[in-house]
């Protein structure tokens, strides 16, 4: 199962949470984005329905599969 760490840092002048190497919107305070945070990794261990999808990797090639909806990350986060 994969871990997705919300880490909340300084950026652009106020505050954001970061997961990899992608930033939030930026927020006002530490605290607001503490909890945008908290909101979106509660919403990201949300299950979903299962569902065909398509996608193309980086040497092009086109692939199919079933993604379990149920397949949810663990959450973290880190202030």
């Amino acid at each position: 199962m994969a871990k997705l760490v919300y880490n909340i840092v300084e950026h652009d002048g106020g505050w954001a949470y970061k997961v990899g190497t992608t930033y939030s919107e930026t927020f006002p305070t530490h605290a607001d984005a503490l909890h945008a945070a908290e909101i979106a990794s509660t919403e990201q261990q949300v299950a979903g329905s299962s569902d065909g999808i398509q996608y193309e990797d980086s040497d092009g090639k086109w692939h199919e599969e079933l993604a379990d909806g149920r397949d949810r990350p663990q959450t973290e986060i880190s202030d």
